[in-house]
């Protein structure tokens, strides 16, 4: 592989930066299509001038005859991937039934000689390797392995994906601790990020109504404390609990149920300011587990910048990063004192600690600085072989 040439960024001119590759081949584990959040924005921004691809996890459909590769244009970028035979559930790269999915993305795609690959799972890392990247760049978005059912090569494949990647990106403080012991060198630590003009409207559209709302958005799963909401709930009757997403990975029987809680299902990224102008505290309910030890939640810049006060429970990197701006609970009842407390906070105060962050922690600059740093890095050996 050849070295990468520097680059003073794309504010400095438009267009990609020079040295970043003409492709991008991306390979992840959530779906285009699912809930718009770090992949989504990161990529939608780097595609902007160069040709990409983004591979999934192959897709489980019940009844198919033979594997049947798929793709499709969503703005800049196309989306690609493959529906195996079988029930509903997760199938990952590695999946013997995928075993022809990486001949077909090569085919699909062909030789380029100016090529980047973007892994967010380590399960993908043989593809990527096949496609003879000029830069491997692997998105450490969360701790995979602490998650339920994650496969058991996982752990494996994330230590030569750190190994083999030219960059390393994590996603967290507690992320960046835990990967710099295994990749001390060319590991940089972006917190995901916020589009603050996206979030505004929904200071504007907030009334309010005859009954109060602490809401939740994002992805109900065993991250959550389900006690917790359920002891919330209790204390505070006058309330609506409001949690908005797909449940995934938990029995939807073991949701708490009162009437004063409620399940819209999920939401799009364009509705979301609609959706948290209806909220007037929101929340952030986590167990404290390991699938929650290396999380930084991409929601609490999202709901400060729908000018939301926030509670939550004590996420280390929410407690580093936030500290000033979230009050921090750790109860059912705790929760519910807090709600009371910071619905009477003032929204002005409130914005203006929080503006700077946000302009910070905006996807535009994230974007931009995880583009130089590609620009810079390049690859250092040429035609290393990687055995998965």
């Amino acid at each position: 592989m050849r070295s990468a040439t520097p680059n003073s960024g794309p504010e400095a001119g438009g267009g990609p930066a020079v040295g970043v590759p003409e492709e991008l081949v991306v390979l992840s584990h959530l779906r285009w299509t699912f809930v718009w959040q770090r992949p989504q924005q990161l990529i939608s921004r780097l595609a902007e001038g160069r040709g990409t691809w983004f591979v999934e996890e192959p897709l489980p459909v019940e009844g198919l005859d033979r594997p049947r590769l798929r793709h499709e244009m969503h703005g800049n970028v196309r989306r690609v991937w493959l529906e195996v035979a079988g029930p509903d559930g997760h199938v990952c790269f590695s999946d013997p039934r995928a075993v022809d999915y990486e001949a077909m993305v090569l085919d699909l795609l062909g030789p380029h000689p100016d090529r980047a690959a973007w892994l967010y799972t380590p399960m993908a890392l043989p593809l990527a390797e096949a496609l003879r990247p000029r830069v491997l760049i692997y998105d450490v978005m969360d701790d995979l392995a602490s998650f339920k059912g994650a496969p058991a090569q996982l752990t494996l494949r994330q230590r030569k994906a750190l190994k083999y990647a030219d960059v390393v990106f994590t996603g967290g403080r507690s992320l960046q601790r835990s990967i710099v012991q295994r990749r001390p060198e060319g590991t940089h630590c972006f917190p995901s990020g916020v589009d603050p003009a996206h979030y505004a409207p929904a200071a504007e559209l907030r009334r309010k109504g005859a009954r109060p709302v602490a809401g939740y958005v994002g992805v109900i799963d065993e991250r959550l404390d389900l006690d917790l909401i359920r002891d919330l709930a209790a204390s505070l009757p006058g309330w609506e609990i409001r949690m908005v997403g797909p449940v995934l990975k938990i029995d939807p029987a073991i949701l708490p149920r009162a009437a004063n809680v409620t399940y819209p299902g999920s939401a799009r990224y364009a509705d979301l300011p609609a959706v948290m102008a209806g909220f007037h505290v929101a929340l952030m309910p986590f167990a404290l587990n390991e699938a929650t030890r290396s999380i930084s939640p991409t929601k609490t810049l999202e709901y400060l910048a729908a000018g939301l006060p926030v509670v939550s429970t004590r996420v280390p990197d929410v407690v580093s990063d936030f500290s000033e701006l979230v009050d921090f609970q750790d109860d059912g009842t705790g929760f519910a004192e807090a709600c009371h407390r910071v619905e009477r906070h003032c929204p002005r105060a409130r914005a203006t600690k929080a503006e700077q962050l946000l302009h910070w922690n905006h996807w535009d600059t994230i974007a931009q600085r995880m583009e130089q740093l590609v620009a810079r890095t390049g690859a250092t050996e040429e035609g290393d072989e990687v055995t998965a």
